[in-house]
């Protein structure tokens, strides 16, 4: 969608926000973007070049909305560090009202534009990098930061408390430590290398005996910097990095990218592309999907049914092969269309895979859903209501295990997901059984979606020819797509140029990560594992 910013003046900037959520029932914050407009025609010297741009949903219309809000900038009054390390007394320092009170997920949201851009907010308890080390110099995707290759190998000090800014009876900026831990606290920390964690994911967790009183996640030992990357790479180089995000969502992510390039530049794409690549997205899904159940399984100790994914993933990664050559990154998608035709064998093998498929998907459930030790180690495990996953942000199967019908192929419907007959699963045991659940139910949906158009592939080009050097017209979009573990959305800003200007990938887990903490508050230590592996993320989405 081409976006038309709402803007509410700065000290009204929270009460208008709360009202969107309030009154006019935009209560799903999809994301936040930070962004320097200090290199932008309109920008004049003097006036505050950074600021955020809020995408926001109505979950019973569906309707979508975006907020701009520019920072202002002040004198920061107390000499206090945002990271415990540094001195900003006598230093401008950028701030916004925070909506963490409003919607819970920009806890982690407005964090990682703290971290990128410096822009504080106001009463978030927390101002702590969320990707970078602590000691880090900067803010690399501010216009005027440069690289340089400085770097230490030395430990991370780690400050014990987050920062606090506000303003004072006088109106001037002031920051307050909020203590993490208290001295009876008894921490331990789940990962950055365990099995469990599936990657590099850190869990900073606060017990009380067995119990869990808080999960602090640490994230961006993997990062590597993709968003700051595409600045200055042409758009179609930018489309290698999406695969590299998420090898299960691969599909995905780059037609979430190639999506947003081609609505900017108003291309009309054939049915024969639009068939391609959603059977192409739900055999993505698939894939993702037989993974997922088989990692529940291994992380509860059930190895029988991680070996009968790993035995049927092949299937559905030989069909994709064939066509796209790749079996974890499939550089498949390209503005405008596919990289190539299909594999002449291509129909043959998915019709085959579907007939293979449906029968052997209950054995699943027979080998480890329906097992007693199953449902002892699921059931009312890491639960979460319906509000509060609209609330963290909680997309996916995860969020739809506890009603939440989040599905972007029925709400914003793209490509054939319109033209076919399907059912967006939900439940309403808002625990990781139905997490569970809700992921194998969604497999016979993919399985029936690619039946009904693998025969009736129209005749056409699959790709429309672009320009040598493409580029979008001054604007910002955003769209999104069905991920395999939720939304995957990519906002873009573009100037004009053959480059752009900014362009943010809203990842699938970043927000799941942040609802491992009102998951968890009051599980057992052990119930961490099995919740972490029901609301499947993938770390280097996350880091990007």
């Amino acid at each position: 969608m081409k976006l038309d910013f709402l803007s509410f003046s700065f000290d009204q900037f929270a009460t208008e926000m709360a009202n969107l959520k309030d009154q006019k029932g935009f209560d799903y914050l999809v994301t936040i973007v930070g962004e320097d407009f200090s290199k932008t025609p309109d920008y004049q010297s003097g006036e505050p070049a950074l600021g955020c741009i809020y995408i926001l949903e109505n979950t019973q219309t569906h309707e979508r909305c975006s907020v701009k809000m520019m920072a202002r900038t002040q004198v920061c009054g107390d000499g206090m560090s945002s990271n415990g390390t540094g001195d900003t007394d006598g230093q401008l320092v950028p701030f916004i009202p925070t909506v963490s009170g409003i919607w819970r997920v920009a806890d982690l949201l407005e964090r990682e534009v703290y971290d990128f851009y410096g822009i504080v907010f106001l009463g978030h308890p927390d101002m702590r990098r969320l990707f970078l080390r602590s000691d880090f110099k900067g803010f690399p995707f501010r216009k005027d930061w440069e690289f340089n290759d400085k770097y230490t190998l030395e430990d991370d000090v780690e400050p014990d408390y987050g920062l606090e800014y506000y303003l004072d009876k006088d109106g001037v900026l002031q920051s307050k430590k909020n203590r993490l831990f208290t001295a009876d606290d008894y921490v331990i920390n789940i990962g950055p290398q365990h099995p469990s964690t599936h990657g590099v994911l850190r869990l900073q967790t606060v017990l009380d005996g067995e119990t869990v009183k808080r999960v602090y996640p640490h994230l961006g030992y993997i990062h590597r910097g993709i968003e700051k990357m595409c600045e200055s790479y042409t758009y179609p180089q930018t489309l290698a990095l999406t695969d590299r995000l998420n090898y299960l969502s691969a599909m995905m992510h780059r037609h979430a990218l190639v999506g947003v390039i081609e609505e900017g530049l108003g291309v009309e794409l054939t049915d024969r592309i639009k068939y391609i690549r959603t059977i192409m997205d739900e055999l993505q899904r698939l894939d993702s999907h037989l993974l997922y159940v088989g990692c529940c399984a291994q992380d509860m100790g059930a190895l029988t049914a991680f070996l009968y994914s790993m035995r049927d993933r092949e299937h559905v990664l030989n069909c994709m092969e064939e066509t796209t050559g790749g079996r974890l990154i499939q550089n498949y998608y390209r503005i405008g269309g596919l990289q190539d035709d299909i594999d002449p064998n291509f129909v043959k093998n998915v019709k085959d895979l579907i007939k293979y498929m449906n029968p052997i998907i209950q054995e699943y459930v027979d080998v480890f859903g329906d097992n007693i030790i199953t449902h002892k180690r699921f059931e009312k495990v890491g639960p979460m209501s319906k509000e509060d996953c609209i609330s963290y942000a909680v997309t996916g199967p995860a969020g739809r295990a506890s009603g939440w019908e989040n599905d972007v192929r029925k709400n914003h419907p793209y490509d054939m997901y319109n033209q076919v007959e399907w059912e967006q699963i939900t439940m309403t045991g808002c625990d990781t059984m139905d997490r569970y659940t809700c992921h194998i139910r969604e497999m016979y949906q993919s399985l029936h979606i690619i039946e009904q158009l693998i025969d009736n592939i129209p005749a056409g080009d699959f790709y429309i020819k672009q320009k040598p050097i493409i580029k979008v017209p001054e604007g910002q979009w955003y769209y999104s797509v069905e991920g395999a573990s939720g939304e995957f959305g990519v906002y873009l800003d573009s100037r004009g140029d053959k480059s752009p200007y900014r362009l943010k990938m809203r990842p699938m887990g970043l927000s799941l990560t942040g609802a491992l903490d009102p998951m968890l508050r009051g599980q057992k230590i052990a119930d961490l594992v099995a919740t972490g592996a029901a609301i499947d993320f993938v770390i280097p989405d996350i880091d990007r």
